[in-house]
């Protein structure tokens, strides 16, 4: 590597750690489950969580680098086993520069049942446009999990899916945008089911749902200002 994409992956190195902390915060994972990855820019390149590495233990120099086939390129461990199913993503959504995988309770209780989560809520309107998808069942350890996560999410709003009796993936522009879909997904779940709990919940008219979604992507929050005349 160069030295520009030695420093990327270094700052790279860094960022994907440092989210791994937010999984544990948001309380998405147990044990050493769960994983972050970040593509690096222009490169055939990704760092991923390293396999079975306690989260107390993760730090940038514990974080692996592989090629977009799943090889290892740089790193003292082996890569997580969800290594395959990652590097997938990246090769066929050229788009994604993030992708998460968590089994959080919630999440994982709709997957085990092979339901998508309903659109019932404008928290859930704004985040994933719509309901969140179930993709198929598929063993840990090769492709076929990614291709179950492209295979649903190509064409779909939701940067989310529940594969089947598995867990939740995320993707995103960037990992931290992965992460926060993940947690946004963990929510939205807990309270579909405690919704529907409580007795059916009252679906949201797909007219709403676009607008929603197009006001949450293109106007909330801090918009640039255009510069004024002289």
């Amino acid at each position: 590597m160069n030295a520009e994409v030695t420093r990327q992956v270094g700052e790279l190195r860094e960022t994907v750690a440092r989210l791994h902390a937010e999984l544990t915060r948001y309380g998405l994972v147990a044990w050493t489950a769960g994983n972050v990855s970040a593509r690096v820019p222009g490169q055939n390149l990704m760092v991923i969580k390293p396999s079975g590495v306690g989260y107390d233990d993760l730090s940038a120099d514990t974080m692996v680098v592989c090629d977009l086939d799943g090889a290892l390129v740089e790193g003292d461990f082996a890569p997580s086993s969800d290594t395959a199913a990652h590097a997938y993503v990246y090769r066929a959504m050229p788009e994604v520069g993030g992708v998460v995988h968590t089994h959080s309770s919630y999440a994982t209780a709709w997957a085990a049942r092979a339901e998508a989560i309903p659109c019932h809520l404008t928290a859930q309107a704004d985040e994933f446009g719509g309901e969140i998808p179930v993709g198929p069942f598929a063993l840990i350890g090769g492709d076929d999990i990614g291709k179950g996560i492209v295979g649903t999410l190509a064409g779909h709003r939701s940067p989310a899916v529940l594969m089947r009796n598995h867990g939740v993936f995320t993707i995103g522009r960037d990992a931290r945008a992965a992460v926060k879909a993940a947690v946004m997904c963990e929510d939205v779940a807990r309270t579909a089911h405690l919704a529907r709990a409580l007795g059916q919940p009252v679906p949201i008219a797909q007219d709403d749902i676009d607008a929603l979604y197009d006001r949450y992507q293109n106007v909330y929050g801090q918009q640039p200002v255009p510069p004024t005349g002289s």
